[in-house]
C-alpha cells in the first residue's frame, strides 16, 4: 500500500509541507489546473508540479485527473482531436515519472452533493447528498451551484450540453467509452501508465444524465471492454458505497485479487433510509462501511497500489476547500496506516 494525499497545487490552503509531516505519506495526488479541459499539458507545467512535489520529499507518480472532454463522452466528430491530446498527456506524464492516472466518464457533473457544510452531531461539518434537496434543483435555471462540476458553463452552454445528452442513453455512452479506451489503453501500455477510472458519484443518474460506472455488473463490463492490466479502477469506497446495492468489501476483494484496482479512495459514508447519504469520519462506526474489512482484503490480496484518504469533514475550526481540509484527512491517513501496520505485524507473528 502506497499512502497518498490529494493536493490542489500552490493555491491549495493545505500546504504540501504539512502533508509531508503525516507519517507514512508516500506520494502526492495532483494535476495541472491551468489548462482547459481537452488541451495538452505543457512540459513546463508538468515539470514545475513535479519539482514542487519532490522538493517536499514526496513522490510525483499519481495524477488525478486528466479530465475527459465532453465531446469524447458525447461521441462527437471532434472527439478524435481531444483523444489525440489525451494520448499526448499520457506520454508527457509518463516521461515525468507518473505511473497512474485517475479519470472519470461522468457526463457534465463530477461528484455531486447537495450541501457542503452540514453540521454533524459532533459539531464538525461534512458533505451530504439529500434526495429531497436535489429534487428542488434545476441546473437549467442558472441558479444551480454544485461542487465538482464545471462552473465555467454559461446557462446557454449548459442547456446545449443537456440537449446533446438527450440523444445519449446508457448504451451509447458505453460505446463512446469503449471507443476512448481502445484508443488510449495501447498508449498507456507503451508508457507503463495504469489508467484508473473513477466510479460515478453517486452511482445513479443525475438530472436525467446517463451514468454507467455504478455497480459490480457494470465494473465487470468496463474491464472487459479492453482486457488489459492497464485498464483498471480507481475504487472509491464512498462513491460506490453510497449505493446500498453494492457490497463494497466483496467488490474490493474481487477486483484487487484480479489486479485491476490501481488506486483506492477510502472514505466512509452514512447511508440514510431514503437513499440519501452523509459523509462521515473514516472510523468505521461513524458510517455504514467497514473500513477495517476493506483494508484487510487489500492486505490479503497483497495490494501494492495507491491509497488515499478521501474526503474529510471540516474539524477543529479549519476552513478551506470542502471535503479537502488537512486535519480530518490526516486522521484518516493515520487510521488506514494503523490498520495496515496491525495486519502486517499480526501476520508476521503467525509465520
Amino acid at each position: 500500500m502506497k499512502l497518498s494525499f490529494r493536493w490542489y497545487g500552490t493555491d491549495d490552503p493545505v500546504k504540501i509541507s504539512y502533508i509531508r509531516q503525516i507519517p507514512n505519506m508516500y506520494s502526492i495526488v495532483t494535476a495541472v489546473y491551468d489548462v482547459p479541459v481537452g488541451e495538452i499539458w505543457s512540459h513546463e507545467s508538468i515539470a514545475q508540479l513535479k519539482d514542487e512535489v519532490e522538493k517536499a520529499g514526496l513522490k510525483f507518480d499519481v495524477i488525478e485527473s486528466v479530465p475527459v472532454h465532453e465531446d469524447i463522452k458525447l461521441g462527437l466528430p471532434s472527439r478524435d482531436r481531444y483523444i489525440e491530446n489525451y494520448k499526448e498527456n499520457i506520454r508527457r506524464l509518463s516521461k515525468a515519472g507518473v505511473k497512474c492516472i485517475c479519470y472519470n466518464f461522468m457526463p457534465v457533473f463530477d461528484w455531486t452533493r447537495t450541501q457542503l457544510d452540514k453540521t454533524l452531531p459532533d459539531g464538525s461539518t461534512a458533505l451530504v447528498y439529500y434526495k429531497d434537496q436535489l429534487q428542488k434543483m434545476d441546473p437549467l435555471k442558472g441558479e444551480l451551484s454544485l461542487p465538482g462540476w464545471d462552473a465555467s458553463y454559461t446557462k446557454d452552454q449548459l442547456a446545449n450540453i443537456f440537449e446533446a445528452y438527450s440523444k445519449v442513453d446508457d448504451e451509447k455512452l458505453w460505446s463512446h467509452l469503449e471507443y476512448f479506451l481502445k484508443e488510449i489503453i495501447p498508449v498507456a501500455e507503451k508508457c507503463d501508465v495504469r489508467m484508473a477510472i473513477h466510479p460515478d458519484d453517486p452511482p445513479w443518474p443525475i438530472f436525467g444524465l446517463p451514468r454507467i460506472i455504478t455497480d459490480e455488473k457494470n465494473l465487470d463490463r468496463f474491464l472487459k471492454l479492453v482486457d488489459s492490466e492497464y485498464n483498471g479502477l480507481t475504487f472509491c469506497t464512498g462513491s460506490l458505497g453510497s449505493g446500498s446495492f453494492n457490497d463494497i468489501v466483496r467488490m474490493v476483494d474481487k477486483y484487487s485479487a484480479m489486479g485491476r484496482i490501481h488506486f483506492m479512495h477510502i472514505r466512509n459514508v452514512k447511508l440514510l433510509d431514503d437513499g440519501s447519504f452523509e459523509e462521515s469520519a473514516h472510523y468505521s462506526p461513524c458510517g455504514s462501511l467497514d473500513v477495517v474489512e476493506i483494508v484487510k482484503v487489500l492486505y490479503k490480496n497483497k495490494f501494492q497500489g495507491y491509497v488515499r484518504p478521501d474526503h474529510g469533514r471540516m474539524i477543529w475550526g479549519e476552513t478551506g476547500r470542502p471535503g479537502y481540509g488537512l486535519y480530518d484527512r490526516a486522521l484518516g491517513a493515520m487510521y488506514l496506516t494503523g490498520i495496515w501496520e496491525t495486519l502486517v505485524k499480526t501476520d508476521s507473528k503467525q509465520l
